[in-house]
This record gives structure tokens, C-alpha cells and sequence, in this order.
């Protein structure tokens, strides 16, 4: 009797081992290796501990995602990627909430609620706060490989039971749910602890369109997408679509712009698709009618997009002026330093157009983006409006010293990863070549409808053999290597003001500078701003049109 039911048991061992499910494991359509979760002492050591952040009784948001929320071991972008989690705090009031990244790359839903959850909650308090943004590593096999895989949908009942056959984890049996089950774990555990989930849909990936130059955003509607919002629905969670809300900027784009919002890669981001990701997630949230956001809602700022201030008259376009101190000085001593943007009035009839001054002193291309001036240009485009470019002056500076402002000089799309120092401040940048800043600002300006002149450096007061000195050899021809790439409206200024100073002489020329052989007096100034209108009318610019 005793060994029938020996074997009556084992048989049953038998049937129900037989008996569990064929899952096949969701397709690896990343294509990308991310090992950072096979070095957990390490990342221990760089992921801050859960609630450290805390400032007094204040509430924390906690993030909780992978490498498209924070990339690498430190997310401190050293290979050129960055997550949107490192954003994030700018759009919410650090004295009344912080935001802590508690991400991680190379985490699947699975493998950030077995490795990395537990440690999580220990920092959650009741009224903190935790988005939950996970999908893009939920793939692969089940057991082997990174054992990551989660099981398709967001069924309760499904389950799998594995003996993982590599890893730090090595031959331990692990119980592998869906996507949607651990997303309701999340939500429920949280929840339990007095905290408030939010889910989120995927960063979009990029893909190509069939032809080599084109890409296109990646939407999970169908799939991650979908599930995290049913489980949303299910468990009367606020849901933002951060995958839709992205891919729709992505879809305004040319195809040479989103590529550069990723980068090495198709699904790691550029500091530029970091930023376009956590304002997409700040605009979600406070879009978001659900009402447990409305606290959240209160804490936060900067969700408005940055803007010069121009004030706009019916009927007229704009004319934005960017450059540097050549372009914008003090402009208020008339035995001071003036830049020609300063003597706009003496060139456009103020009848037909209005104008704008967002030169800074000091500047480069890279500088002048860096800061964010570009991007409130950016943000007041409108169709039929113009934008005049000068850079060069502070373009040539060293790349990984100094003022850090210095660009790779050439025209040729091209970039490198540069650690940058200032002052209290050390964060690495990718910086690119010189045209590739022309070329940014130029596609981002027909993006908007409006039209792009570029116009090159003034020249400075320096003399050989009574000619004055030109860079036709340098960034006069990567200007026209620009103009002639992209087909945008070329003003030749630094030549059109070199001939004009020629034809006076060297001795006379130095009265239309100020202070050293490069900054303009008055009469440079207005000297160079009579040179822009020159150079528009002989361009046949459709600003031309209104000049006096």
C-alpha cells in the first residue's frame, strides 16, 4: 500500500510537471546588450538608497524603471545616453517634493520587483508618490540568458515555474508571472504602504521605415502600452501615455532630428530624447484628469514651455536674431561696445515686421543650446516667421577645457562624449561638430514653418598687408558647405563688412571697433547691420522683403 502511493504521488509530480503551460517568450526586439544588472554590488553603491532624499516630512517621488529612465550603472550620461529620470526633478518644486531615480537599466518588470523592489519599499512612506514606467527587457527566455522574461498580457492566473540556468541566481526556482501581474504587485504593494502608484506606457524606440535614412517612433499600444493601461483601468490607477505623448513630437520631426534623440543605439536616448521623455511625462501627469494626481499636480512647475516673451502684432511675422556679442552687446553707451542686432531699426520697416534680439555675449552654437536660449526660440516659432544664425566667434574654443564651449570644427555630423567642469559644477556633454549645431537649428526652424538664414562671423580688426583678415579657409567655408547642404539662405557678412572696411582703410577701421579687434562701436555696429541688409537683398531672402 505504501509503495502504491509512493508511486501514485510521483505520478502526479510527473502529470503536473508535464502539465504546465508552453509559453514562448517575447521576441528581443531591442537588439541591445545591457549588463548592468550582473554587477549588483556595484550598483548598490551608485543607486541612492531608497527615501535618502527625504527632506523633513516632505513626500518622495520615487522612479521606477530601467535604462530608458536611468542608463548605465551611475545614469550620469558618460557614454552619451541618458535616461529621463535624471530630468525629471525639473518639473517639480523641490522644497515641497524630491525625485528620487530608483531605476535601474537592464530590468524587466520581473526582475526589478525580485532584485531591486524590496529595497525600494523600505524608503516608501504613506502619501509618497511612485511612477512605474517597465516593458522594454520584459523578453528573451524565461530561465536563461538575463532570465527576465515575463509572460505576454496581463492574465492573474498564468504562471510559470522556472529553474534559472544562469546568472547570480543560478539554479534557484523562480514562479514567472505576466507583464500585468507584476504591474498590479506594484501598484498593490505600494498602495499598502500608504503610497500613490502612477503607471506609465514605454518610451518610444525608433525604427527604420524601409528606407536606410528614415526612422520613425515605435508605439506599444498594441502591447506594453495596452496592458499597462488596462491594468490602470483595472485598479483605478492614473495612467499617463508617456509612449504616445513622445511619439507624437517624434512624428513632427525629420528623420535626421529623432535620430539624434537616441544615441549608439535605437533605444537608449540622447541628452535630447532624456528631456523630450521627462517633459512628455510632466506634461502627462498634470494633463492627467485622474483625481488622486491633484496633489502631485499642486507640487509641480515648469510644465509650460520656455518662451523669448516676444510680443507678437496681428498680421507680422518675426524676425528672431541669435549670435553672440557681435550681435548683442551693452548696446547703451554710444562710446561703448554695441552688436549689430541692436540697430535692427535702421534695416526693417517696423511696419511689416517685428524683431527680436536673443543674442547673448559669450556664446557658441553649443553654449547658446546648452543654456536653453535656443530652445524658447525654438518654442516661439511660428509659421512665416524668420530666424537670423551667427556664431563663430566663440566657436573655436577648446572642447574639454576652459569655458566648454569650444565645438568639433568641421561640417561633418560627428560628436564625442566631454566631461565638463564649471565652477561647482561636473557633468559629462556630447558635443558636436560645429555644422551639426547649423544644421540643428536650421531643421528645428523648418520644422516650425519658420525660415533659417545663416549668416557668418564679422570679421576682426586684425591687419596683413593692408587686407583685413578673413576665415574663407575655416568657418567662412563650413558656413557655405551648410548653405549648400541644406539649401538655407546664406548671408555672407563676414566678407560683405571686410570689403566695406578695406575700402576705408586700416586706420580708419579702427574706429568702428571698441575695446579690442573684435567687438563693435556704434558705428560697427551699424556698419554690420547695413552689411545684413546687403547680404539679404543679394541672397534674394524672402526676408528682403522687408527691409526698407
Amino acid at each position: 500500500m505504501k509503495r502504491y502511493l509512493t508511486l501514485l504521488l510521483w505520478s502526479a509530480c510527473v502529470m503536473t510537471l508535464s502539465a504546465q503551460p508552453d509559453y514562448k517568450p517575447m521576441e528581443d526586439v531591442n537588439k541591445v546588450v545591457d549588463l548592468t544588472l550582473d554587477s549588483l554590488e556595484k550598483v548598490k553603491t551608485a543607486r541612492p538608497q531608497a527615501g535618502s532624499s527625504r527632506v523633513d516630512n516632505h513626500p518622495v517621488l520615487f522612479l521606477v524603471g530601467n535604462s530608458t529612465m536611468r542608463t548605465g550603472t551611475k545614469g550620469n550620461g558618460d557614454n552619451g545616453q541618458w535616461g529621463w529620470g535624471f530630468y525629471a526633478h525639473h518639473y517639480f518644486d523641490e522644497g515641497r517634493i524630491t525625485v528620487e531615480n530608483q531605476a535601474l537599466g537592464g530590468t524587466s518588470s520581473r526582475t526589478f520587483y525580485t532584485q531591486l523592489w524590496p529595497d525600494v519599499k523600505k524608503g516608501i512612506r504613506p502619501g509618497d508618490w511612485v511612477i512605474i514606467e517597465l516593458g522594454h527587457n520584459d523578453n528573451g527566455p524565461f530561465d536563461s540568458g538575463r532570465c527576465r522574461a515575463t509572460i505576454k498580457g496581463t492574465s492573474a492566473t498564468d504562471s510559470l515555474v522556472v529553474t534559472l540556468k544562469e546568472g547570480p541566481h543560478k539554479g534557484e526556482v523562480e514562479t514567472v508571472y505576466s507583464y500585468g501581474e507584476y504591474m498590479r504587485r506594484f501598484v498593490r504593494e505600494a498602495r499598502a504602504l500608504g503610497a500613490h502608484p502612477i503607471l506609465m506606457s514605454l518610451t518610444p524606440r525608433k525604427r527604420q521605415t524601409g528606407d536606410t535614412a528614415a526612422w520613425a517612433p515605435v508605439r506599444v499600444a498594441d502591447s506594453f502600452g495596452g496592458w499597462a493601461r488596462q491594468i490602470a483601468e483595472e485598479l483605478n490607477v492614473p495612467f499617463v501615455d508617456l509612449n504616445e505623448i513622445s511619439a507624437s513630437k517624434y512624428d513632427a520631426m525629420s528623420s535626421w532630428k529623432l535620430n539624434y534623440h537616441f544615441y549608439l543605439d535605437n533605444i537608449h536616448t540622447s541628452k535630447f530624447g532624456a528631456e523630450l521623455n521627462a517633459r512628455s511625462a510632466a506634461e502627462g501627469i498634470m494633463a492627467c484628469q485622474h483625481p488622486e494626481l491633484k496633489p502631485l499636480q499642486a507640487m509641480m512647475k515648469n510644465v509650460a514651455l520656455p518662451t523669448t516673451g516676444v510680443k507678437r502684432e496681428k498680421g507680422k511675422p518675426v524676425v528672431f536674431i541669435t549670435g553672440d556679442s557681435t550681435v548683442k552687446n551693452t548696446d547703451r553707451d554710444s562710446t561703448g561696445m554695441w552688436g549689430w542686432g541692436s540697430q535692427a531699426d535702421r534695416i526693417f520697416d517696423a511696419d511689416k515686421i517685428t524683431w527680436i534680439n536673443c543674442a547673448q555675449a559669450g556664446r557658441s552654437c553649443r553654449t547658446y543650446l546648452r543654456e536653453g536660449r535656443w530652445e524658447k526660440v525654438y518654442n516661439d516659432l511660428q509659421p512665416g516667421d524668420f530666424v537670423l544664425i551667427q556664431f563663430g566667434h566663440n566657436d573655436i574654443g577648446e572642447l574639454h577645457r576652459g569655458k566648454h564651449r569650444g565645438e568639433i570644427p568641421r561640417v561633418a555630423d560627428t560628436s564625442c562624449v566631454s566631461r565638463v567642469v564649471l565652477k561647482d559644477e561636473a557633468y559629462n556633454e556630447v558635443v558636436y561638430s560645429f555644422g551639426w549645431y547649423l544644421k540643428k537649428m536650421i531643421d528645428d526652424c523648418r520644422q516650425k514653418g519658420a525660415t533659417p538664414i545663416i549668416v557668418s562671423l564679422t570679421p576682426r580688426n586684425e591687419w596683413k598687408d593692408g587686407r583685413i583678415e578673413r576665415r574663407n579657409d575655416s568657418y567662412g567655408r563650413w558656413y557655405r558647405e551648410v548653405a549648400a547642404e541644406t539649401g538655407c539662405d546664406f548671408v555672407d557678412l563676414h566678407n560683405i563688412t571686410a570689403d566695406a572696411l578695406e575700402s576705408i582703410g586700416q586706420e580708419a577701421a579702427k574706429s568702428y571697433y571698441n575695446n579690442d579687434h573684435t567687438h563693435t562701436s556704434l558705428y560697427g555696429a551699424q556698419l554690420n547691420a547695413l552689411g545684413i541688409a546687403i547680404g539679404l537683398r543679394r541672397a534674394n531672402s524672402k526676408l528682403a522683403q522687408y527691409l526698407y
